[in-house]
C-alpha cells in the first residue's frame, strides 16, 4: 500500500506540472491581452501533454566536447532530487511520519545546487558554466535566509514535524502575525527557485537559458519538470507555514493554486533585477533581518518559560 501511495503521488504531481506549465502560459498570455494555448482539446486542456510527448520523442543530441556520462544523468539527478522532497507530503494512512521533516527538507532543497554545478560544468560551454556560476551563488546566498526564517518558527511550535503547524495555526494564520516574514520569506524562495526577477541562471535575453543551454528533449524536459515540481512544493510549504496547515481541506489547495499565480503574477509584472543589487538585499537586508527574527524569538521563548512556567 506504501508503495502504491507513492505512485499514486508521483503520477499526480507529474500531471500538476503539466496543468501549472499551461496555467503559467495562460496567465502570461492574458496579461499581454492574447488567447494563450486553446487549440489542443478544449479550451488548451490537453496542450501540456502534447508538448511532453513532443519533448520525449525528439531526437537526442550532445556536445562533442560534454563530459558524457555526467551530462546524460544530471537531468536525472535533478528529478529525482525534486520528487524526493515530496515524501513530506502527509497522507492519513500508508505514509512516513517524519518527526524530523524541517533538517530533511534543508538537506534535500540543497542538494539541488549539486544538480545545477554538475549541468553547467558537464556540458562544457561557456554559457552554462556562466549560468551555474550565478545560480549557485545566487541559491547559496539566499539558502541561509530561508533557512533563519524556518528556524523561526520551529523555535515557536518547539518541533520539527510540519503537522505541528496545523494544531498551532487553527485559530489564526501566521501571516496575519508575522506578515514582513511571509514578503521576506516570499523574496528568498522566488530566488532559491531561480524565478524572475531573480532568474539569472535562466537569463534568456542575456545567458541564451543559463546552464541547461545545451540540453534539449527528454533531458530538458526533466530539468524544466525538476524546478516546477520544487515551485509547487514551496507553494505547499509556504501555505503550510503561513496560512494554517490543514491538509484535508479543498480551501488549502485553493491557497496552493493562488500561490503559484503569484510566481505567475510576479513574472509577467516584473522587471529582471540586477545581479549586484541581488547579492546586495541577500546578505545586506534579508540576512540581518533573519537574525534578528531568530534572535527575537529565542528572547520571546525565554521569556515565555520564564513567567509561565
Amino acid at each position: 500500500m506504501f508503495m502504491i501511495n507513492c505512485l499514486v503521488l508521483i503520477i499526480m504531481i507529474m500531471v500538476s506540472v503539466g496543468f501549472f506549465t499551461l496555467l503559467e502560459r495562460k496567465v502570461l498570455s492574458y496579461m499581454q491581452i492574447r488567447k494563450g494555448p486553446n487549440k489542443v482539446g478544449f479550451i488548451g486542456l490537453l496542450q501540456p501533454f502534447s508538448d511532453g510527448i513532443k519533448l520525449f520523442i525528439k531526437e537526442q543530441v550532445w556536445p562533442m566536447n560534454s563530459n558524457f556520462l555526467m551530462y546524460y544523468l544530471c537531468p536525472l539527478f535533478s528529478l529525482i532530487q525534486s520528487l524526493l522532497i515530496w515524501i513530506l507530503f502527509p497522507y492519513y494512512v500508508n505514509s512516513i511520519e517524519f518527526n524530523y521533516g524541517f533538517l530533511f527538507f534543508l538537506c534535500c532543497s540543497s542538494l539541488s545546487i549539486y544538480g545545477l554545478i554538475i549541468c553547467g560544468w558537464s556540458s562544457n560551454s561557456v554559457y552554462s558554466n556562466l549560468g551555474c556560476i550565478r545560480s549557485v551563488s545566487q541559491a547559496i546566498s539566499y539558502e541561509v535566509s530561508l533557512s533563519m526564517i524556518l528556524l523561526c518558527y520551529f523555535f515557536l511550535i518547539e518541533s520539527y514535524n510540519f503537522i505541528d503547524f496545523y494544531f498551532i495555526q487553527i485559530n489564526c494564520w501566521f501571516l496575519y502575525i508575522f506578515s514582513p516574514m511571509f514578503f521576506c520569506w516570499f523574496s528568498c524562495i522566488l530566488a532559491e527557485t531561480n524565478r524572475t526577477p531573480f532568474d539569472f541562471s535562466e537569463g534568456e535575453s542575456e545567458l541564451v537559458s543559463g546552464f541547461n543551454v545545451e540540453y534539449g528533449g527528454g533531458q530538458f524536459s526533466f530539468l524544466f519538470i525538476s524546478e516546477y515540481l520544487s515551485i509547487i512544493f514551496i507553494s505547499v510549504l509556504s501555505c503550510m507555514i503561513f496560512m494554517g496547515c490543514n491538509f484535508f481541506t479543498f480551501f488549502f489547495y485553493l491557497k496552493v493554486v493562488f500561490m503559484c499565480f503569484l510566481f505567475i503574477w510576479i513574472r509577467s509584472s516584473l522587471p529582471r533585477y540586477r545581479y549586484d543589487k541581488l547579492m546586495y538585499l541577500a546578505w545586506k537586508c534579508y540576512l540581518p533581518f533573519s537574525l534578528n527574527c531568530v534572535f527575537y524569538f529565542c528572547f520571546l521563548k525565554l521569556i515565555l518559560y520564564h513567567f509561565f512556567l
